[in-house]
């Protein structure tokens, strides 16, 4: 049976929120908004309103881990938003964003953009990369994220 309802991946930053939509067959990714990270109660009513537009039944959030796979100090600031975005009453998964950014300018510029110049264009982009990944570990059946759920 096909998978009902989209997944919306968020990549955290202090400035912005860079948003990623998988398809209703959580088969691919694609880049969709940026919002501002502040005020956090203004980004949650977005997110709510792009919940009812997109049919989004699950959030998968960006863990900003270091390279050697120890916490960055965003990662604290990341689960501070899984905090709020409990609100949503949603499942919450984590999927290690590592190497996002690098690899999103990277298709940007093969596809002929400037990364450089639009930084919001860059965290969509990042995001699209992990949700990808998430949505490709769950078709080969692999576990590499963490879930919250509210019970």
């Amino acid at each position: 049976m096909a998978a009902q309802g989209r997944i919306l991946a968020l990549d955290w930053g202090h400035k912005r929120i860079g948003l990623a939509l998988s398809d209703p067959g959580r088969m691919l990714a694609s880049p969709l908004h940026t919002l501002d990270a502040r005020p956090v109660d203004g980004l949650l009513r977005k997110l709510r309103d792009l919940i009812t537009e997109y049919d989004i039944v699950q959030l998968v959030v960006g863990l900003p881990l270091n390279m050697d796979g120890t916490q960055s100090d965003g990662v604290l600031k990341a689960r501070e938003l899984a905090e709020r975005l409990k609100d949503l009453e949603l499942p919450i998964d984590w999927q290690d964003e590592r190497l996002s950014s690098f690899s999103a300018e990277k298709k940007l510029r093969e596809a002929g953009r400037k990364p450089s110049r639009n930084k919001a264009m860059v965290d969509r982009a990042a995001a699209a990369v992990f949700l990808q990944e998430y949505l490709d570990s769950r078709q080969t059946g692999a576990t590499s994220s963490e879930t919250e759920r509210e019970k």
